[in-house]
């Protein structure tokens, strides 16, 4: 899959795709990155890209004729045609990562990540936002990291790139891995559990502190009952909505339910 990145610092993104496990998934190929200085589509002296809102108000807005051009040449890259028919399927999702988006969640990131996928071109947002015309005749989706504001799409596009990464077959040590995440479906979408490792004993600030007996024990299905409780007991403390939505899709076991009830937590999470 390809991922194209209109931004104005690629360098904020390109150290990124050298390091960590998930290296392997941008040197192979697996996934392809390719990183697009907005700047080299912006005409003038001072190549600008930005420019005040109409109606007054503070701040800059990035302008829509240089991140047309840019959106255009990845586009011919990618072998597609400059515009898209009105009406047609989307051939590759323009996504721009904003506020207003919908949430960045496994869902989504599955969605990207599948293999052979045609990926995306993601568009990286500044200053107080993007000309609404650009919006509205080229992207197809909007993502958003939370509610809050970041200085500009760039972390959201690594973010996005780091999980469709390790996502992919390869590239984790044991694909394993990827599947005990937190929200993977593979653990009904809930939290993953508390890991342990050597010393048995740790003599932490507030005295000795002793791995749970039962991780020790070498009983696998004891083990995994116990993870199993420690996951929905910490979803059902940190994260109900995510409980509440197993429930609904039908993913609690029995023995979820009676642990919820012995620990006082209401059936209408």
């Amino acid at each position: 899959m390809r991922f194209d990145v209109i931004t104005l610092f690629p360098e904020l993104i390109e150290p990124y795709l050298t390091v960590g496990v998930t290296r392997r998934a941008f040197a192979s190929g697996a996934v392809q990155v390719r990183l697009w200085p907005l700047r080299d589509f912006a005409e003038g002296p001072y190549r600008r890209v930005d420019d005040r809102p109409f109606g007054g108000g503070p701040g800059m807005v990035m302008l829509a004729e240089p991140l047309h051009r840019c959106w255009q040449a990845v586009r011919a890259d990618r072998g597609l045609a400059a515009c898209r028919v009105p009406g047609a399927p989307v051939d590759v999702p323009t996504v721009l990562f904003s506020p207003a988006g919908e949430r960045l969640s496994h869902t989504v990131v599955s969605r990207y990540a599948q293999p052979g996928g045609a990926g995306a071109i993601l568009v990286c947002g500044r200053y107080e936002g993007v000309d609404q015309r650009f919006i509205d005749a080229c992207v197809d989706e909007q993502i958003s990291l939370g509610d809050f504001v970041l200085s500009g799409g760039e972390i959201a596009a690594v973010a996005l790139l780091d999980a469709v990464a390790r996502l992919q077959p390869g590239v984790l040590g044991d694909q394993a891995s990827a599947e005990q995440d937190s929200f993977n479906p593979a653990l009904d979408g809930l939290l993953d559990c508390p890991h342990y490792t050597r010393p048995e004993v740790w003599e932490g600030p507030g005295g000795a502190m002793s791995v749970p007996s039962v991780l020790l024990s070498g009983h696998h299905a004891q083990i995994e009952a116990w993870r199993r409780a420690q996951r929905v007991q910490i979803t059902a403390q940190r994260r109900p909505d995510l409980l509440a939505q197993a429930r609904a899709q039908g993913r609690l076991r029995p023995s979820d339910e009676q642990l919820l009830r012995e620990l006082g937590y209401n059936r209408e999470l």
